[in-house]
């Protein structure tokens, strides 16, 4: 039997046209930190999702359209991040059940959609 490949989710990247519109979302709306991040040769910023996960931001004049793509947050109470995230003004739909876990969808400055999701 072959040994799993993947291990765990290290990072998302995602197209931003402003990075520092796009990191003061992540770190003052959804409270992601900064991280150090080399010169790679265009602006971006990494973040600090928790639990060794990382959110990359990479600017870019090309954003994708919301074709349903997206990722998620665990949360441990969803009802007070939809809270949260209305009160910091952004527009929530959800949450909704899906099986027996919870979700909820919302977008950053740029239209990429993200999720919260409260397990089970």
């Amino acid at each position: 039997m072959r040994a799993p490949v993947i291990a765990d989710i290290h990072h998302v990247s995602i197209n931003v046209s402003d990075v520092e519109r796009a990191e003061a979302f992540y770190v003052d709306v959804l409270g992601l930190t900064v991280l150090p991040r080399p010169d790679l040769g265009i602006a971006g910023s990494w973040l600090d999702a928790g639990q060794g996960r990382q959110v990359h931001l990479i600017e870019s004049t090309t954003i994708p359209d919301d074709a349903g793509q997206h990722f998620a947050f665990r949360v441990d109470d969803i009802d007070a991040a939809c809270a949260h995230l209305t009160d910091q003004g952004v527009e929530v739909a959800g949450p909704f059940p899906v099986g027996d876990a919870r979700q909820a969808f919302f977008h950053d400055p740029d239209h990429n959609r993200l999720e919260v999701n409260e397990p089970a």
